[in-house]
């Protein structure tokens, strides 16, 4: 079960230190277990063809509502998920963890959701499809509040979060089973092939959807969708 390999995740994660820059790490799979297993419960049960594989959580995404690319009001709204959030340990004052409350909206969360809805009209028509997940669960910041990628992190911090995610990863797609494995951006897809190299995958990337990105903000939905039939995947009509 997922939920059985985000736990082990959650634990894995949780036991390893961090350094400047990073002054501060948000592990949603612990203070928003509730929320996150809601997710696996209702939508990550069966096999997929395509894993939408994403970076890290977004502080104002998964790291409120402890669902992969988690806008406030896609989560509760469309996918029909909302639980109690508790808070990380430390927070910066700049990137509080209101869980459900937060008013910020997560850009990147309503442009992929936004396109799931309007291309499979309903979660369960998208589900059946396509699984969406993160492959890092943890979100760093600096003293400021900036926030830092996990590709950002020293080397010698970098390759005991890997291994955990690379596990993570593997047993992800054990239980699911798909033809393909997309990442969100340049890093998911490296770290996809890193992880399941020598399966028979196929494994690409889609443009990240994130707002620093000028060409994301050129009709990020459209060019996603080119981008996964250029790589043979048949999407439905538009719900």
């Amino acid at each position: 079960m997922l939920l059985n390999v985000a736990k082990r995740l959650q634990k894995d994660v949780a036991a390893l230190a961090f350094g400047p820059p990073v002054a501060f790490v948000y592990n949603p799979l612990a203070y928003a277990w509730d929320a996150h297993a809601a997710y696996l419960e209702r939508y990550g049960e069966g096999r997929r063809s395509v894993v939408l594989l994403g970076m890290n959580p977004g502080p104002f995404g998964m790291a409120q509502t402890g669902v992969p690319f988690g806008d406030v009001e896609m989560v509760r709204d469309w996918l029909g998920i909302e639980a109690p959030v508790g808070a990380p340990a430390a927070q910066h004052p700049k990137r509080p963890v209101l869980g459900f409350q937060c008013p910020r909206r997560e850009v990147s969360g309503q442009r992929l959701w936004g396109w799931a809805r309007a291309r499979f009209g309903t979660p369960e028509r998208f589900f059946a499809q396509c699984f969406v997940v993160n492959y890092c669960p943890l979100a760093f910041m600096t003293e400021t509040g900036r926030n830092l990628t996990p590709d950002a992190l020293p080397a010698d911090e970098r390759a005991p979060l890997f291994a955990a995610c690379d596990r993570a990863l593997r047993s992800t797609i054990d239980l699911l089973e798909p033809a393909h494995v997309i990442g969100i951006g340049r890093f998911a897809e490296d770290r996809a092939r890193a992880a399941l190299a020598g399966r028979a995958l196929q494994i690409g990337r889609i443009l990240h959807p994130s707002p620093a990105s000028p060409a994301a903000n050129r009709g990020w939905a459209e060019q996603a969708e080119r981008g996964l039939l250029q790589l043979g995947i048949q999407l439905p009509d538009s719900a």
